[in-house]
Parts: structure tokens; sequence; C-alpha cells
């Protein structure tokens, strides 16, 4: 399996993806992505920015998507707690993630993390955040296994609040993924 940057003609296995993604959160009656997003046109502005990510697996098959970036966060400037690294440093962020349902448990968001750490250690950049819906226990269950702190709660620009997490890259050298 590779991550690789996605491109404009892997936008309808993205969105295929995402589907999926949305279906899981709309059982689990998770309200997270139920409003359309993320849309069509937003994945488009991750691939022209060079952010957004695809998992082939060894057949080629897309079987997951990720947004990535090194950019900073705007909704990660004002937290209610305290970030374990400073908002002056640069840091990493994964968004958007998905696993198509056919390959779910079978670690692939923990290949997109370690291979988004390994970037991160490579570029000695300092750490990871990420955000979750307070209701999502799977992604909670993931960053706990993955070594990742609750922070404290974010605000998305629209008012919804998100529990947001954060690892320190540079420390866990020896200890990743």
């Amino acid at each position: 399996m590779k991550l690789i940057n996605a491109t404009k003609q892997d936008l309808p296995s993205m969105m295929h993806i995402i589907k999926d993604a949305q279906d899981l959160l709309a059982a689990q009656n998770i309200d997270q992505w139920q409003n359309g997003y993320p849309t069509e046109n937003i994945l488009l502005s991750d691939i022209q920015n060079n952010e957004s990510y695809i998992v082939k697996s060894d057949n080629n098959t897309p079987i997951a998507t990720a947004m990535f970036s090194v950019r900073g966060e705007p909704t990660y400037i004002k937290i209610e707690g305290q970030w374990m690294s400073d908002n002056q440093s640069t840091y990493g962020v994964i968004h958007r993630m998905a696993v198509s349902k056919k390959f779910r448990r079978k670690g692939i968001a923990k290949f997109i993390f370690k291979q988004s750490e390994e970037f991160l250690f490579a570029s000695k950049i300092k750490s990871m955040r990420i955000d979750t819906h307070q209701d999502n226990h799977s992604m909670q269950s993931l960053l706990k296994h993955l070594k990742y702190s609750y922070c404290g709660d974010i605000y998305l620009q629209n008012g919804d609040k998100r529990f947001a997490f954060e690892k320190l890259i540079q420390n866990h050298k020896k200890s990743r993924v």
C-alpha cells in the first residue's frame, strides 16, 4: 500500500470513500460530516494546495483519503485547554481522513498517521495536531493508541465543538506507530 498525492482524477474515488465515512458516522448516530461536508470543492482545494492524499492498495485500488498539512489550522489558535507545543511552532495536521468500508479495521488509518509522522520527523517538525467530534469514539480510541494527548476543546468556524489532540513527534523517535 502507498500514500500518494491525490490528483483531480482521484476525486470520484475520494468522494465515494467520503460517502462511506458519512454513512458509517450516520449509522453510529454521530452528526459529524452529515451536512454535506466535506464537499467536492473542499477536496479539490486540498488537491490544488498539494495537501490531499490517497492511499492505494498494492493493486492500485483507492482505499483511503486524507488531508495533511503543515500550514497551520486557524481554528487551533484558540483552545479551551493547552497545546503541548506553542502556537508559534510549525505542526502537522490531518483532516478529512476516511477509509473505504471494504478496508476498515486493517490498519489503514494507522498507516496514514505513520506516514505523516515520518514526514514531520524527517522535517524536524515538533508535533502533529488533530481534532475530532466528541462522539467519534473510534477516532479517539485510535488517537489514544497512537499516543496522542487530549489537550482541550477547539471550535470550528461554524461554532461546532471538537476535541483537540496533539503528539510531540520528536519525542517519539523510537516509539512511533
